[in-house]
């Protein structure tokens, strides 16, 4: 193992109508003039942000209000934030949706920390952050984990690039989680957000060293019951414990947990799904669950052991004596076929797209710009390896 830090100050708040503290938790943490951000129409009409603004009210707090937030949220809206924050001096950032809302109000966040710079240059690797104003979530999608993290993704729609930017002054004061604001969601939303939230954990399970089996078997387990009930809610999509499973692993998956002790993790397929999204505007977890056979069944030689490993704890492929190279292509294979159980692609031509070769250039190219040349555990990707990766997903 090697060492690390583990560090997530995120106070969480879990449970039916948890939303109504919301109020006080904000004056717990010193906000006093409240921008709540959030995303469509929906959150209005299920009277969500109604109750958020009754007990802001309660609290006796200012708030101004912001929607319009879209999947793979849009620096344009960002900014419009950050000039609605300034007018009414905002000094508290409250996300009432999920990962795509939550980035958004970090991004905001950092740019009220620093008023002086463009947000994007923090995206773009020019400069690190300095500050970040406080940021809470009440949580209404769970797949993203951005709720306990310290990563944050926007979109620049007017140049297509999709970029992150990971710090822990960004991470939520707080998180108020309420299972039951789940279960109006579509079912493709609700399955992408259980591969995106596996795919969080097997980012950091697919490494070349460093790995303890605590961290490993909490994985495992978070992976086992993260399918378990991705299956029963595309069956019941009312069930609340499944409800409440998924949004915890949502978390869990997403906070450190699963890395501590390995090399920081892999996530070359995140990288490779930003370039996606960005070009296509693909639901995000939908267009990892279309890449990552393909990644694996390019990397896995490079990380045997971890593969096979992953087939028989997870997949539930018995080592009958047929080799690990057979065990680890069954475990692909099996979770190849879970995703198509739960009605998630395995590949771009399921997603619904079909790019170019030129597309697929250019998205590599972009792809190792922003790895800064390569990325990669399992196996390090140059810009050739990625837009082979590319290839063999369409």
């Amino acid at each position: 193992m090697f060492g690390f830090t583990y560090y997530t100050p995120t106070k969480v708040v879990f449970g039916r109508d948890a939303e109504d503290q919301v109020g006080a938790l904000v004056r717990e943490y010193g906000g006093t003039r409240v921008l709540v951000h959030f995303g469509g129409a929906s959150a209005v009409k299920s009277g969500l942000i109604d109750r958020v603004k009754a007990s802001l009210d309660a609290a006796g707090l200012f708030h101004v209000e912001l929607g319009g937030v879209v999947p793979n949220p849009h620096l344009g809206k960002v900014r419009e934030g950050i000039e609605l924050a300034k007018q009414n001096g905002v000094d508290f950032l409250l996300a009432v949706g999920g990962g795509s809302v939550i980035d958004s109000s970090k991004a905001i966040a950092y740019a009220l920390a620093d008023p002086d710079r463009d947000v994007w240059e923090l995206f773009k690797r020019q400069r690190k952050a300095v500050g970040c104003f406080p940021v809470a979530a009440v949580l209404t999608i769970a797949a993203a984990g951005s709720e306990m993290s310290n990563s944050c993704v926007i979109t620049n729609e007017q140049t297509g690039e999709k970029r992150s930017y990971n710090d822990n002054v960004a991470r939520p004061k707080f998180a108020v989680m309420d299972p039951a604001l789940t279960m109006t969601l579509p079912d493709y939303q609700t399955e992408s957000g259980c591969a995106d939230i596996m795919m969080h954990t097997m980012e950091r399970y697919f490494t070349q060293g460093g790995n303890m089996e605590i961290t490993d078997e909490i994985a495992e387990g978070l992976l086992r019951t993260v399918m378990k009930h991705a299956q029963i809610l595309h069956e019941d999509p009312a069930n609340y414990d499944s409800r409440a499973e998924v949004m915890w692993a949502s978390s869990l998956a997403h906070n450190d947990l699963t890395g501590c002790g390995n090399d920081g993790g892999d996530f070359a397929t995140h990288l490779l799904e930003h370039e996606l999204g960005g070009m296509f505007d693909v639901t995000h977890g939908a267009g990892l669950a279309a890449l990552w056979p393909s990644w694996a069944r390019y990397v896995y030689k490079e990380c045997m052991p971890r593969f096979v490993r992953y087939a028989v704890k997870v997949m539930g492929v018995q080592d009958k004596g047929q080799g690990d190279e057979a065990i680890a292509l069954e475990g692909i294979a099996r979770m190849e076929a879970f995703y198509r159980r739960i009605g998630m692609p395995t590949n771009m031509r399921e997603l619904g797209i079909e790019p170019t070769e030129e597309q697929i250039l250019a998205m590599a190219a972009s792809c190792a710009d922003a790895a800064g040349g390569k990325k990669g555990s399992a196996k390090v990707l140059y810009q050739e390896d990625m837009a082979a990766i590319y290839r063999m997903a369409r």
